[in-house]
This record gives structure tokens, sequence and C-alpha cells, in this order.
């Protein structure tokens, strides 16, 4: 079991200033809004061992420099749970943010809803989601950081309601606590590592990198709502056109030609990623996130070049929307040989997942630029290309389907497959003659 921090000293461990709001006033008897038993002396004895008088500690805070609202979750305090009056603390915090247009971070611990409060407690999860909904509806960023435990309620609204969601190493996660769960579950899934693999959490942060990784994602997330389209991204790959249709196809799958990572090396100084579709799915086909390039802050989603699976659509739809939201212009580099079409595609969703994709791009109000780097397989690829603003490098090429797949519908034998990816008019100076692409870079 990993060691747990008090409230106090997860904010120390992030930030250099910090400074308590006042505490809101309630009335409060002394067992409690339901007359729980023993609940007032249960509180005294939480103060008296933690110092504290609530589960959540709650300011304004600097983060290497980049203000944001912290709340930090006091797990020594009736195990972090959620009552009336941390209610009344959190809304406090969500307000602050709002009103000081800051980003807001949870430094979360928790056994979830309060029982000696009843249903008075548990209905601070509402509170807790209409102040998340109001705070998103601004524009600004909600980050949360998981700290062992992160259960119940807590997990469900301030944990997995966040737009970037990051977790100490060997933290317990789940909707479940340890004492709830059916016996013969699975812990693996009920973990820091388990969460990252279902696509549930962005990354696993050890705490010595923690303050450094948070201020990355304060300056990346803060910078406020932008109408300058991402820069077009300079091409690496040969120089020249393809002859014919089928040259444009060899040199878009030769293992050579540089792949989305290089771009994105290239392109972003700094970088952090975005990782799962958070409906237990993970594509490592499919790179998303946050990069600063010439000192702006921009959002990307890359294809590297394998079929893209549902968990990457949904992904990247996820990365669209939060970038749209937050006013980031948005990159996105196409190569792939078109949308994964195993049964277990099929069965995940893979078309809802491909019109989400659509979706999301239909709806940005942020500028989006696509750069299409190597293979454009059919609705596989478009999902993640503008409509207005996509150049194609010399060795791509971006298709109605595949040339092996149109001649064998066709009924065409291998030998006229060649000339069948001419026929479908592919090649990158194809493409902008048919206004598909705005130019051709690296030509």
């Amino acid at each position: 079991m990993p060691e747990r921090m008090s409230a106090r000293a997860a904010i120390a461990t992030v930030a250099a200033d910090f400074t308590e709001f006042a505490l809101p006033e309630r009335d409060f008897p002394e067992d409690g809004p339901i007359s729980w038993t023993g609940y007032g002396r249960s509180r005294a004895r939480a103060t008296e061992r933690t110092g504290e008088d609530e589960s959540v500690v709650c300011g304004l805070a600097s983060v290497e420099g980049r203000p944001c609202v912290l709340i930090s979750f006091e797990f020594g305090f009736l195990g972090g749970s959620l009552g009336q009056r941390t209610g009344d603390r959190l809304e406090s915090a969500y307000r602050a943010a709002r009103e000081r247009r800051l980003p807001l971070v949870s430094l979360i611990a928790t056994g979830g809803s309060r029982m000696q409060e009843g249903m008075l407690a548990l209905s601070q999860l509402q509170r807790v989601a209409r102040q998340s909904t109001l705070l998103r509806e601004a524009g600004l960023a909600q980050i949360a950081v998981l700290r062992d435990p992160t259960t119940g309620g807590g997990w469900a609204t301030l944990g997995a309601g966040a737009d970037v969601i990051l977790a100490l190493p060997g933290a317990q996660i789940g909707f479940a606590g340890s004492r709830v769960r059916p016996a013969d579950a699975d812990p693996a899934a009920y973990g820091a590592q388990g969460q990252l693999a279902a696509g549930q959490i962005d990354a696993i942060v050890p705490g010595e990198d923690l303050r450094g990784v948070l201020a990355g994602w304060l300056t990346l997330l803060g910078g406020g709502r932008r109408t300058e389209p991402a820069p077009v991204p300079e091409a690496f790959g040969s120089a020249g056109l393809p002859a014919d249709g089928w040259e444009a196809v060899r040199r878009a799958r030769s293992a050579g030609r540089p792949r989305a990572e290089a771009y994105l090396d290239a392109y972003f100084p700094h970088r952090q990623a975005l990782a799962g579709d958070r409906c237990g799915g993970v594509d490592p086909g499919m790179l998303c996130g946050f990069g600063l390039h010439e000192g702006a802050s921009y959002a990307y989603a890359a294809q590297t070049g394998t079929a893209t699976r549902p968990a990457g659509y949904r992904t990247a739809a996820r990365l669209v929307r939060l970038a749209d939201r937050l006013g980031i212009p948005v990159l996105t580099l196409v190569d792939t040989p078109g949308a994964a079409n195993d049964a277990a595609a099929e069965r995940a969703g893979q078309g809802a997942a491909i019109a989400d994709a659509f979706a999301a791009l239909a709806a940005a109000r942020v500028p989006v630029t696509t750069l299409v780097i190597g293979e454009g397989g059919s609705g596989g690829a478009l999902a993640l290309t503008s409509p207005g603003r996509t150049w194609v490098t010399a060795d791509s090429y971006f298709s109605v389907i595949a040339p092996e797949l149109a001649a064998a519908i066709l009924k065409r034998p291998p030998a006229d497959i060649e000339h069948t990816a001419s026929q479908l008019r592919l090649r990158p100076q194809d493409l902008v003659e048919l206004g598909v692409a705005r130019g051709v870079l690296g030509a």
C-alpha cells in the first residue's frame, strides 16, 4: 500500500504558495443532520488526529508560478468522505475558480459519501456534478490527481469527471471500495495500473514528478481562447511527386517513411499525452494530447500508421471536444490504412466511434489543421480530417478505398491493382486538383 499523505502534505508536494479560503458557515447539530449517535464524537476525534475540521482543504495555489484553485482531501478525517460541509467547501472552490477564471486541481483521497449523514451526504455528489458542469461551461480546465484511495462518489465526480486524470503509483481507484467489492473481484482492476490499461486515466505520475507535470498541464490548458489555427508542420518525407497512383501507395506504405512520433517531436518541444477513451479502451495507434509550438498551446490527435480502433476514435473525439471547450486549436496527423474491421472492433462499436469523431470535428469552433503524412485509408482517415484546412505530404495518399479492395469489389484480377490505384486519383497532386487538399508539402 502506498504511503498516504495528509491533505496539507499533498498540497506542499505540488504548490509552494497556498492561501486557504475562508470557510463557509453552516449550522450543524452535534450528531449531524440525521442525528447519527456518536457522529459528533467521531468528528472530534478526527479533528484531534488530523488537525482539520472537515475532509477537504481548499484555496488558491501557485504550481511553479501557474495559479489555480486547489482542493486537497484529508483521508484521515473520516476516510476523506463527503458530507454537507464538504459539499459547501467544494462548491465554494468551484465558484472561486469560475470567478477568478482559474483552472481547478483536485488532489483526491476519499472513500466516498459519508454514511453518518445519509442521503444528505449522497446528494453532495449532485452539487459537485453541477459545479463541475458550470466550470466546464465557463471554458476552464479541471485536473484530478488520484491519491490512495480514490473510490465511491469522489471518484465518480471529481475524479472521473475531470478533463485530465493523473494517478499516483499504487493508488487504489474504483467506484467500489475495498470492503464492498465482490469477494472474487480482480484487485488489479481497482488499481492505477489497471485503470490506465482500461483507458480510465491519462497517466501514472511518481510523486517527485507531480509538481512539474501539473505545471506543464496548467501551462498547456490555461492559455485562454485563441482563433489562430495550428501552423502546418514541415514535411520530412522524400521530395518529388509520385508518377502514378501505385507509386503513391508504395511510398506511403514504406517502412522508412517518417511517422507521427517524429512529426510530434519536431513540432512540440513540450507535450503531454491524454490516454484512453474513458469507456474501457486504449488504442496505442492514436496519439492524443496537448503541446507547445512556438510558445502557443495546441491539441493534437495523430494516427501512427495502424488500423485505428474504436478506442482511438473515442479518444480523439474526447481530445477535440476538450480543446474546443478550452479554445485551443487542433492539429491532426492522418496516417492509417483504415479503420480496424475485425470482429472485436465491431463489437466495441466501431461505427459509432467513427461517427463520434466525425461529429466532434464537425462541431468544433476552434480551427482544425490536418496534415496527411502517410496512408489516408477511407472513412477511417477522413474522420480525423479537417474539411477546409488539409494538406498532404509528397509521400502520402488519400483514397475512398484501398486499391486492392477496390479491385476485389470490381472483380478485377490482381494484375489490375496498380491501374486501379491510378484510377482512384489518390496521389497528393490529385488531391489538390480535386480540392480535397490545399497543397502538397515536401514535393
